[in-house]
């Protein structure tokens, strides 16, 4: 089946709010973007300037030494035990996963996909490249006869909702029941905020708690958010052997490889945990400024437990809201960009300067709550 036809890219319909935004006395205060704005660390700086000298084709499995770090990381930061070579793969970022994984499962015309229903839209596109349908549910019990593949995201973006151990059994059960592989991303495990995730580890889907079994499971995860690596590209796939053999395979004929300098630079990364903790404390630190800057505008916090954004809701419609912000010179993302359930919600990055967040703030706490 040839690709179906896909929509338009819905940030460029932000173009002139962000225009009104651009135009207040103050400047532009952004975060409807999560893109890292601090330095990547000194530390992967060197490793990746050490490893310049790439003459040699990378290897899609990735070096010895990044699986048995992405392996030790696991354990380590993840509970989850006993990952070697044979279940780990590194990917380019963790976006072209997302789009790419139902084709490199081989999924097609009448099969579904599942994913959640405030979603990264990239869970979508991808069923929509395989020609695949997609369906967005989170109650496991009403996932349909015929999925193939099951996305679940926590902590969520644009929500930044969690499953706890138990939550994520009920979806892995339902997952086996239905013969569908199940994927849960784990991008922004590392950045949780409320009790209990402010002194308790984010459960993975690999966690071992959830039994030695992984046949049909599989974790993603990215080095983006943890260590402000958007730029290098660094994600990781992890579980399932047989489904890392097929991925490995498939990804070897389409040269869907790791620069290997990257390779080097993620093996630094993922052994040095003092810097993901001091880039946890910025993001605390931010959120702590502005989340009570926006419940004094008139904004209600929901979920929001974990992760690098802010869920928000004021009761009207989400280009309102988008709106009111930019006439305050901020940007942020609307509900509509993140599937049709959640049409009043916008979404509010972590990812500003110190400075900026401050600025964003300021504003809000002046505006007070907007008439609704």
């Amino acid at each position: 089946m040839a690709l179906r036809p896909l929509p338009d890219y819905p940030w460029d319909t932000l173009a002139p709010y962000i225009a009104t935004a651009r135009a207040h006395p103050e400047g532009l205060v952004d975060l409807s973007i999560g893109s890292p704005v601090d330095a990547t660390p000194e530390i992967i700086r060197a490793a990746l300037a050490e490893a310049t000298d790439s003459h040699a084709y990378p290897t899609t499995v990735g070096t010895a030494p990044l699986r048995a770090a992405i392996g030790a990381w696991y354990h380590r930061r993840r509970g989850a035990s006993g990952l070697g070579p044979e279940n780990v793969l590194p990917t380019i970022g963790s976006k072209e996963l997302v789009a790419l994984l139902p084709f490199l499962l081989g999924l097609g015309e009448g099969d579904t996909v599942v994913g959640p229903t405030a979603a990264y839209p990239s869970y979508a596109i991808g069923a929509a490249i395989a020609g695949a349908e997609f369906l967005a549910e989170d109650d496991p019990a009403a996932w349909p006869e015929g999925t193939r593949l099951i996305w679940i995201n926590s902590p969520g973006n644009p929500d930044g909702r969690v499953w706890d151990l138990e939550q994520l059994r009920a979806r892995v059960q339902r997952a086996r029941e239905l013969g569908a592989v199940i994927v849960n991303d784990e991008c922004y495990a590392e950045l949780g905020w409320d009790a209990p995730w402010d002194h308790e580890p984010i459960p993975s889907i690999l966690d071992d708690r959830l039994g030695a079994d992984r046949t049909g499971v599989l974790g993603i995860y990215s080095l983006s958010k943890q260590s402000n690596l958007a730029g290098y590209r660094a994600g990781i796939v992890a579980g399932d052997p047989g489904l890392i053999a097929r991925l490995v395979n498939v990804r070897k004929h389409a040269g869907l490889m790791v620069p290997g300098p990257l390779q080097h630079a993620m093996t630094v990364a993922l052994g040095d945990d003092a810097h993901v903790a001091a880039q946890r404390e910025l993001y605390r630190a931010r959120r702590a400024v502005l989340l009570p800057a926006l419940e004094s505008a008139g904004f209600r916090i929901d979920h929001s437990v974990a992760g690098l954004y802010l869920w928000v809701t004021e009761g009207r419609d989400a280009w309102e809201s988008i709106a009111r912000l930019a006439e305050l010179g901020i940007m942020a993302g609307p509900g509509h960009f993140y599937g049709d359930a959640f049409p009043r919600h916008i979404r509010l990055s972590l990812t500003a300067s110190d400075a900026d967040i401050q600025r964003a703030a300021q504003r809000l706490r002046s505006a007070g709550p907007g008439a609704v």
